[in-house]
């Protein structure tokens, strides 16, 4: 029974392992290892395409320039998978890997990781996670930034973690758009700030740039550029290589650059292809400059070992952390595929190294001779390669396994979970949890332990696990904890704006009220109640149009000229109408001062309207000059406190000195003119008394807004002003139109005594005209009609004795017809 049972075991193990076969083998995959969790390596083992034209589909199983760096760099992957299986670091569980060539070409990435994800020969199509169980259950790789990225975005779409050891762009930071990408070396911002730090210290401020036109020459270049401006260090020369087309003739013309330019200093951000190019241009002509090159070629032995590699000078180079890998150089020295296993590389590189079936810079000559590749080995790869740098995969690989064995609950001696897990479930192992967008590392005593904080205002980060935020630039701000700035608003009481609107209004009707009154006065100008006043009642309606013109100066944007001109014209307009009213106070003042005529008379020599008016005029002038030449107004924009993300273009005040003695010297003005009508109070005096009220109590509930609210401003003082207009126009005009409309309205409440057959001829009486008819009062009716002779009291009215008979006969006459 225990025989049959380990023969079932054993045949279904086969059966299994001839399916992997056959699905593999049918794959674009050039390695493989069944096992109970298969881990996808992505390794462009060929950095090139063959025949790679626009337009034309490449064939993409023609990969050129067989690469000894990535290929060991793979060797490692497989290699330290293989030590963890041996190792039973995974109790029970065997690791398999797939292993696909994108020859740094994107569009193959996407079709390897397309393969490796395919079930039953399709790729699903997502729609929903709770069914997708891919065959692959997490990628290393890949090296080139380039081919990483179309790989991380599909990868993230279905929520499959892929782990790089070389690709450090920036971008790949952002766990927005690369959800499940992860690497175990830093982003090329540090790279590119450590380089502007070595240009500073050796004080290399002339420098030039090589950089190459993919997504990682383009992302290093761009963080290099922002640190070394910040370092003030310029560029001679700025160029960028293609990745694929007219590559060796781009490169002899930067080569001719380089040699003509005044920089001694080059920073290349090129792969290791392109820097070989270069470097033959530079060793034809003896060219010597001091290089510094990027994490991609620095440690490249094959340049280290080209002819004539002195004659380029000096190289200085950053690089990652390495180490050794325990028992990989004897992997590499005696290099075979275990039993079961395949790997299409291993085969092609002994091919080139011993059959010479394909020839290339790598053939060694000298062997050529051997017939069985597979038992071929030398340390040729030891002497070629650095080996020291592929422990970054190690720590790739090893990351990947410390995930399973949490994911698979795993102890000394069995893993209980299920290993059909879904790959979204790739455990996190951190101290902090990633910086989203918007926030910055606030490190603490250890490097990986960290809080996240909101970015201050004015700052932003746009990729996740940010150690500082960025600046916004000018012109632009962010609120705290932005991803992205945007463009200040600049708010200004616009034309358009509600408020604008009720303004317009407002002065429109107050101008209009004004007009009115103008044409009214001129055409009443002999009333006893105007004639006194006109000349003055036109200088205040004058001063209150000049007044409403300077509210309309504080709508639509501001500038220097216009704001000058609002402040003015309020404060002469404004100060014009207090200077009448308070001339008609005073005169009132002086009038009940004394009822000794001589000592009125005295008095009255400082009743000089005119000079006063102008006097007081011309005081508040000089202030308006002075402010304008030692404390000039402005227009500034200050953020506000109200709206979000707002600049408000206002009117600057100065230092408010200019501004507080205009209001002071107005307000001062107004109490004068108060004290005088209040200590003469009459029917002729309220009009001054309730005008000053209304214009001291408005400002004086306007002012403390206006020095507390700043965005406010226009508004409180443009309110303020209406206020003071429209209190002047109705205590002091209003009242005449009435009283003059309505005595034209009255009639006088007694009998015409024209038409009283009663009245003899011979009785005398009084004449009373008013503004409507001429009528006779006679003596023996004055006890009846007492109460209506008040109407006849008016400085409107005439009263004269003369007899009814005389009255009768000039009001016929006067009523007769003028053609008799």
């Amino acid at each position: 029974m225990r025989c049959h049972s380990s023969l079932f075991v054993l045949g279904v193990a086969v059966m299994l392992a001839l399916q992997f076969h056959r699905s593999v083998t049918e794959s674009i995959c050039g390695a493989y290892a069944p096992g109970d969790i298969v881990i996808g390596i992505l390794s462009s083992v060929h950095s090139n395409i063959k025949d790679l034209q626009p337009w034309i589909l490449p064939d993409t199983s023609a990969c050129t320039n067989f690469d000894l760096r990535t290929f060991v760099q793979s060797l490692a992957s497989i290699h330290t998978i293989e030590m963890i299986n041996d190792s039973g670091f995974l109790p029970g569980i065997q690791l398999g890997y797939l292993m696909c060539d994108p020859c740094a070409y994107a569009t193959k990435a996407l079709h390897c990781v397309a393969d490796m994800l395919a079930v039953n020969g399709s790729l699903t199509v997502l729609s929903g996670f709770s069914k997708f169980n891919p065959p692959v259950k997490a990628f290393l790789g890949e090296r080139y930034t380039e081919t990483s990225i179309p790989a991380a975005k599909l990868l993230s779409l279905y929520k499959i973690p892929q782990v790089s050891c070389s690709s450090s762009a920036a971008a790949l930071s952002d766990k927005l758009r690369y959800t499940s990408f992860f690497r175990v070396i830093p982003s090329n911002i540090y790279q590119s700030q450590a380089l502007a730090k070595l240009m500073r210290h050796f004080n290399w401020d002339w420098i030039g740039i090589v950089s190459l036109d993919d997504d990682y020459g383009k992302g290093i270049y761009e963080n290099f550029v922002r640190h070394a401006e910040k370092e003030r260090i310029c560029f001679d020369f700025d160029e960028v290589i293609p990745n694929y087309d007219n590559v060796k003739q781009r490169i002899q013309e930067v080569a001719d650059i380089i040699r003509n330019a005044t920089a001694r200093v080059v920073v290349l951000f090129l792969r290791i292809q392109q820097v070989e190019m270069l470097f033959e241009e530079m060793i034809k002509t003896n060219t010597s400059r001091t290089w510094i090159a990027s994490n991609a070629w620095s440690m490249s032995r094959l340049l280290m070992k080209m002819k004539g590699i002195n004659k380029v000078g000096d190289i200085i180079g950053t690089t990652f952390i390495t180490g050794k890998i325990p028992g990989f150089e004897d992997y590499l020295q005696n290099l075979r595929p275990r039993p079961g296993v395949r790997n299409d590389f291993i085969m092609e590189y002994k091919q080139m190294r011993f059959n010479c079936s394909q020839q290339s810079q790598h053939t060694s000559p000298l062997a050529c001779n051997v017939t069985d590749p597979q038992e071929a080995n030398d340390d040729y790869l030891l002497q070629a390669v650095d080996v020291t740098e592929a422990y970054s995969q190690r720590v790739a690989v090893y990351a990947v396994a410390h995930a399973m064995k949490k994911l698979l609950q795993c102890n000394d001696t069995a893993c209980s979970g299920d290993t059909n897990f879904m790959p979204y479930e790739v455990p996190l192992s951190r101290c902090s949890k990633p910086c989203p967008p918007g926030t910055e590392k606030n490190i603490s005593g250890i490097s990986c332990c960290y809080n996240c904080t909101n970015c201050s205002e004015g700052f932003y980060s746009n990729e996740s696990d940010q150690t500082t935020c960025k600046q916004c630039p000018e012109g632009f701000w962010s609120l705290p904890g932005s991803r992205e700035c945007q463009k200040w608003s600049i708010w200004f009481l616009e034309w358009s704006a509600a408020y604008s609107i009720v303004v317009m209004i407002g002065t429109v009707i107050g101008a209009l009220l004004l007009v009115f009154s103008f044409i009214f006065y001129i055409l009443h100008r002999e009333k006893p109640i105007i004639k006194g006043i006109l000349v003055i009642s036109c200088l205040m309606k004058f001063g209150l149009m000049v007044s409403f013109g300077g509210v309309i100066l504080f709508l639509g944007s501001p500038n220097i000229h216009v704001c000058r001109a609002q402040q003015t014209m309020y404060g002469l307009g404004f100060t014009l109408c207090v200077s009448c009213i308070l001339v008609k106070a005073l005169h009132t003042f002086l009038e009940l001062m004394s009822s000794n005529p001589a000592k009125q008379r005295q008095l009255r020599k400082f009743d000089k309207p005119f000079v006063i008016i102008g006097i007081l005029t011309a005081i508040q002038a000089l202030i308006c000059i002075f402010w304008m030449v030692f404390d000039p107004v402005d227009v500034e924009e200050k953020q506000s406190k109200t709206q979000l993300l707002t600049l408000n273009r206002l009117c600057t005040q100065g230092f408010m000195y200019g501004f507080g003695a205009m209001h002071v010297y107005i307000a001062l003005l107004a109490v004068v003119c108060f004290g005088l009508a209040f200590k003469g109070r009459g029917d002729k005096t309220d009009p001054i008394v309730f005008s000053m009220l209304i214009h001291l109590f408005a400002w004086l509930c306007f002012i403390p807004i206006f020095i507390t609210q700043y965005d406010s401003r226009p508004i409180v003082q443009i309110s303020g002003i209406m206020v003071s207009n429209y209190g002047a126009i109705f205590c002091h005009f209003t009242p005449k139109w009435f009283k003059i409309l309505s005595e034209k309205a009255e009639t006088l409440k007694v009998v015409k005594l024209q038409d009283d057959p009663l009245i003899d001829d011979s009785d005398s009486g009084v004449i009373c005209v008013n503004s409507k008819d001429t009528i006779l009062i006679p003596q023996n009716r004055f006890s009846i009609a007492e109460s209506e002779m008040s109407n006849c009291s008016g400085n409107s009215l005439h009263l004269s004795e003369v007899s009814i008979a005389s009255f009768r006969h000039r009001r016929a006459r006067s009523q007769r017809p003028k053609s008799l």
